[in-house]
Formats: structure tokens, C-alpha cells, sequence
């Protein structure tokens, strides 16, 4: 199915037909596809929806870029025209960001939130990551040395060279996207969540360390911290029984007191 508003065209999926509604959010690049174990389990019991971001799965992105609150609206404009009222939100990674945002910035209607590795804490750069950005804007400036019709070439290289994993395999109109929202920082909204929060995490994750999910853990006031010392950024994935069932256990808790 597509949901459809101003340049958006966006595929989701919907599963189940509880009366409590689970609205899943996955990691940046990822589909509704890497949750169908969770989906399975859960839409007995639950009403699901998730979707693709503009520019992955069925979703095609638009011709411009967007920013981390440009995402978190068009999931919010989903939740309203769809008429989902106060969902569980399961989100990981980049998903994590529209959920901080959602839940704190927006103080939007949310029952519970599931946070799997999430994202949204800026790194501090290292020495070497700074003198590797340094070059590379160096670099990039030596362009207007280069022969116009050989330029897009040698940024192409650059980008090879300097360039994340996730940054080189996307598009070029999607690549200023890509730095939109890596840039923000949204460290400073997780204190305003609310909702109790339940937070998944890998001790091995390389993506988004594990002090990331301890500050969370220390500043959203009703949060439980589940901690797997083999796995890393995809720890969901990999303990996908466990996982499953702590998120049951969670749901059915009651909820504590502010």
C-alpha cells in the first residue's frame, strides 16, 4: 500500500488487527523486510504498520533533500491521515531519531517506546577523524584546479577515499540528505522523553556505542536497559527469540507513574 501527501509517495505495510497498535521504524537503508520475524510474532496480538523511507524499499526519494525533521514529519503526517492513536513505537537506529524527536521535541501521543540501537547522540571526533575531514575539505577545494569536465570525477574519488560505508552507497541527491541528519544532534531531547522506554542494545555495536545507550538510559526518567554482550548493531537480528520476548514482557507491564 502507498500513503501518498505533497511530493511523498510512501510503501507501508499493515499487519494484525489487535486493538493496540505497533508502529515500527527501521534503521537507516533498511526495509519493513528485516522485521519480519518481529511482525510474525507480534500481529496476533497487535495491529502493525511499517514502512519505507523516502529513497529506500518501494518508497522513491524526492528531488530534494530533506533533513532528520522533514523524516520525523512525514511519519507523523502517517500516524495522523491513517487515524493511529498513541502507538508502541519499535525503532532502530535512524528510526531512533524520528522516535526521540517524536516523543520529546513533538510531544506527540506515544504509549511506549522501544529504542534497538538507537541513533541520534553525535559522536565526538577523534584526532584522526578530524584531520581526515580536514584533508578532505582541502581537497574538495582543489577542485577549481581540476578540468571542469574531469571535476565530478575527482569528487567521485574523493568521496571513495574520505567517504562512510552508508555515505558511498547512495545516490548523489540523497548524499546531502545523508549529512542533514548525521550532523544533528539530538542528544539534548532525550531528557524530555516521557513515555517508559525500553532499551535494546548490542555491547559490541561499532555504530552506536554502548555509552550512547547508557546516557539514555541515565536521562529518560522511566527506562529499562537490556544490554547483549555478544551483539552489535544489529542485535534484534541476531537474538531475534530474546528480543521478541522481552519486548512482550515489556508491553504487557503496566505502565509506571510520572
Amino acid at each position: 500500500m502507498y500513503y501518498n501527501k505533497d511530493t511523498y509517495s510512501i510503501y507501508y505495510e499493515k499487519y494484525g488487527n489487535g486493538d493496540k497498535t505497533i508502529l515500527i521504524l527501521p534503521g537507516w537503508g533498511d526495509t519493513r523486510k528485516t522485521f519480519n520475524y518481529m511482525i510474525n510474532y507480534f500481529q496476533k496480538d497487535y495491529k502493525i504498520y511499517i514502512l519505507d523511507y523516502p529513497g529506500f524499499g518501494k518508497s522513491i526519494f524526492p528531488d530534494h533533500d530533506l533533513t532528520i525533521y522533514d523524516y520525523t514529519n512525514i511519519v507523523r503526517d502517517f500516524i495522523k491521515d491513517e487515524g493511529i492513536r498513541n502507538p508502541i513505537i519499535i525503532a532502530h537506529s535512524f528510526g531512533g531519531r524520528l522516535a526521540i524527536l517524536m516523543s520529546s521535541y513533538y510531544k506527540d501521543e506515544i504509549d511506549k517506546l522501544i529504542l534497538i540501537d538507537t541513533a541520534g547522540i553525535k559522536p565526538k571526533k577523534s584526532f584522526l577523524g578530524l584531520l581526515k575531514l580536514i584533508s578532505y575539505k582541502l581537497l574538495k577545494k582543489l577542485k577549481i584546479l581540476i578540468p571542469k569536465k574531469k571535476r565530478s570525477l575527482y569528487i567521485k574519488r574523493l568521496i571513495n577515499i574520505f567517504g562512510s560505508t552508508d555515505y558511498k552507497t547512495l545516490s548523489i541527491n540523497m548524499q546531502k540528505t545523508f549529512k542533514n541528519i548525521v550532523n544533528e544532534n539530538l542528544k539534548y531531547y532525550i531528557q524530555y522523553i516521557e513515555q517508559n522506554t525500553l532499551i535494546i542494545w548490542g555491547k559490541k555495536d561499532k555504530d552506536t556505542p554502548l555509552k550512547d545507550a547508557k546516557y539514555m538510559n541515565k536521562h529518560i526518567k522511566n527506562s529499562l536497559l537490556i544490554l547483549y554482550k555478544k551483539a552489535s548493531h544489529y542485535s534484534y537480528l541476531q537474538y531475534p527469540i530474546l528480543t521478541n520476548q522481552i519486548i512482550a514482557e515489556f508491553l504487557n507491564s503496566k505502565k509506571e507513574s510520572n
